[in-house]
């Protein structure tokens, strides 16, 4: 089986060929990253024979485009994670890194590792993904805009000081923008601009979450169902997942949201610690999930109270809460995605 392996950026692309045994085969550098730049190298690759599969660092800012040219073409790619490929390339007899040392390292890491994720082309989940990621980003901007109009309102009046988290509300703000036209000066002119630009702010993030609620009702209502589960929480749980096919297990889903525990024994006594791996936004998800459970569902208040009765701490508890959360969550998404599947082959009536 023919591998090709891909150091993927965003002017160039590095390919490399390596057989069987991981020997390299050839290289080729494309100058541009249109699709005529990624038909030319598919042409370049079929010298080697048919057999073959595509291996990209996953950093799909920068390879997206190349991938859907490959699947359009009927070709098939895995995933490299990039650690897996930064050791691969530390163990091998090369010094050095560059484009041509990173696609040998990404090739004979696919080759080693048998069951990479696949590639696939975008669905709806990237859709979520996307509005959930600007949603962020409006909310940090509305969060630095009210920092701002604080210090300007304490300027203007040292008793003024609206409560905290108040100021992302249309009447708390259109109260500001009232009282706004009592001062004059720049400090109040400036305040002013920065009120109108929270209020615009707040219309759009509003805007968002019903376009967020709208896709996540139809894509996952079984997790949507989930006690504890928003839709916020749940939209983040779709798009930093992308598709929960790609995982083989449980399991492999729990470590790569970062809920396994790490083993950590020596010897006949068996101890775990903390992962910090894993994709820390879906972990932060599945925790705020876990902590409203634990405060309102009875099952979940009951496992933490018998866990800290065998004395684990409060924190201790919920990390064992959350990796058993984290099977449920990976069920529902399989729920979710068989169903979405049915209802896309179903027949039009």
């Amino acid at each position: 089986m023919l591998v090709l392996g891909i150091d993927a950026h965003k002017r160039t692309h590095t390919v490399v060929a390596i057989d069987s045994t991981g020997r390299k085969l050839g290289e080729k550098i494309t100058t541009a990253t249109t699709t005529a730049d990624h038909l030319d190298m598919l042409r370049w690759a079929e010298q080697f024979g048919p057999e073959r599969r595509w291996a990209v660092e996953d950093c799909r800012h920068l390879s997206r485009r190349l991938e859907r040219d490959l699947l359009a073409a009927g070709e098939a790619i895995v995933r490299v994670p990039p650690k897996m490929m930064a050791n691969t390339r530390t163990r091998a007899r090369t010094y050095g890194k560059s484009d041509p040392i990173d696609a040998l390292a990404v090739a004979r890491a696919a080759l080693q590792e048998p069951d990479l994720p696949a590639a696939q082309l975008d669905g709806p989940t990237r859709e979520v993904r996307l509005l959930v990621d600007h949603r962020d980003n409006l909310v940090s901007e509305r969060t630095r805009q009210t920092c701002r109009l604080r210090w300007h309102l304490h300027e203007l009046d040292p008793t003024w000081d609206p409560p905290l988290k108040t100021l992302n509300r249309y009447k708390r703000i259109d109260e500001v923008i009232s009282r706004l036209g009592d001062f004059d000066g720049l400090v109040a002119r400036l305040a002013l601009e920065h009120a109108l630009a929270i209020r615009d702010l707040i219309r759009r993030v509003n805007d968002l979450e019903r376009d967020i609620k709208q896709l996540v009702t139809q894509l996952a209502p079984t997790l949507l169902a989930m006690p504890g589960c928003g839709v916020l929480s749940a939209a983040k749980i779709i798009g930093e997942t992308a598709d929960v096919t790609r995982f083989k297990s449980k399991d492999a889903f729990a470590r790569h949201n970062g809920t396994a525990p790490l083993p950590v024994w020596s010897g006949n006594r068996e101890r775990f610690r903390l992962s910090r791996a894993g994709n820390r936004q879906l972990n932060c998800a599945i925790h705020r999930i876990a902590v409203t459970q634990g405060r309102c569902h009875p099952p979940a208040k009951e496992f933490l109270e018998r866990r800290m009765k065998l004395g684990n701490t409060r924190t201790e508890a919920v990390r064992a809460f959350k990796r058993r959360l984290s099977d449920v969550v990976y069920r529902e998404l399989l729920a979710d995605a068989e169903q979405n599947a049915r209802e896309q082959f179903r027949p039009a009536a």
